[in-house]
């Protein structure tokens, strides 16, 4: 008895531990951000603000343009999660239904491939983008992003297709459905927390992308929330901390409030289909 109530005390020790190493990052910026920029050059630094303002988010959208970056974001994640979920379903649809040799190795490779660093494929994608014209455009980087949370979205709604009964589709082929309007009318609505959970996990996967984004777009006018943020440091690697804080606190929120909203699905998607009835 001694011996299981001291590990669950050294799991709770360890789950607190972990929370506060991911949870002090962020209430530290939310602090500097309201800030002034006398206690933000104090030696002693002070979690509450003793002096808050707003001059921070002020002089951040003063200095660079925020809100149009934030609109080549949402631009470009919206139209990568839309895509990669029209795509996604029907292929994940097969990849389940369908088990061969061929299917059990796209899975596979679909596994692998999220292994791959960015720099390995940014070279081929580069090159790609440059005979279609599509470098630093947005249209572009919604390709990227597409097939750099195709995978993802592959391997996620595997388990909600397997979750749903085979025999409502047998059923459905016996009134005399095709395959496309039982994936349409039966399949497909079942599917819809699943398709939901994946669509705005490849939302944050891309609202929070800085690598591709740095490298194929060079404009200002075309490029993205992450690598605005980077504007704020200048040529010799000082940062305005101030702004940089109230924009970066911005920027986070959509990701936060989205990852609220989708957790619990994105936990029931990969625990679908783990259990067979």
């Amino acid at each position: 008895m001694r011996t299981s109530t001291g590990a669950r005390a050294g799991q709770y020790a360890a789950l607190l531990a972990y929370l506060v190493f991911l949870v002090f990052p962020f209430l530290w910026l939310i602090s500097t951000a309201f800030k002034p920029p006398q206690e933000l050059a104090g030696l002693h630094p002070t979690w509450i603000p003793k002096d808050p303002t707003l001059d921070n988010f002020r002089q951040a959208f003063d200095e660079q343009p925020l809100l149009r970056a934030a609109l080549n974001s949402l631009v470009a994640a919206l139209g990568a999660a839309l895509i990669a979920v029209v795509i996604a379903t029907p292929m994940t649809y097969v990849m389940a239904r369908h088990r061969s040799r061929l299917t059990r190795a796209a899975t596979g490779w679909v596994v692998v491939s999220q292994a791959f660093p960015f720099v390995l494929v940014i070279i081929p994608l580069f090159l790609v983008l440059k005979n279609l014209h599509l470098i630093n455009s947005v249209p572009g980087l919604v390709m990227v992003y597409v097939v750099w949370s195709l995978p993802f979205a592959l391997w996620m709604l595997t388990g909600y297709v397997r979750a749903v009964p085979p025999e409502l589709e047998e059923a459905a082929a016996v009134d005399g459905a095709g395959r496309l309007r039982t994936l349409v009318s039966v399949t497909a609505p079942l599917l819809a927390p699943g398709i939901v959970a994946t669509a705005l996990f490849a939302f944050i996967t891309a609202w929070n992308e800085f690598f591709f984004a740095l490298v194929l777009l060079k404009t200002p006018e075309k490029q993205t929330l992450p690598v605005i943020l980077t504007h704020f440091i200048g040529a010799e690697g000082v940062a305005d901390l101030g702004p940089l804080a109230a924009a970066a606190f911005l920027a986070t929120l959509p990701s936060l409030l989205v990852f609220a909203l989708i957790q619990r699905r994105i936990t029931g998607g990969m625990l679908a289909g783990a259990v067979k009835s």
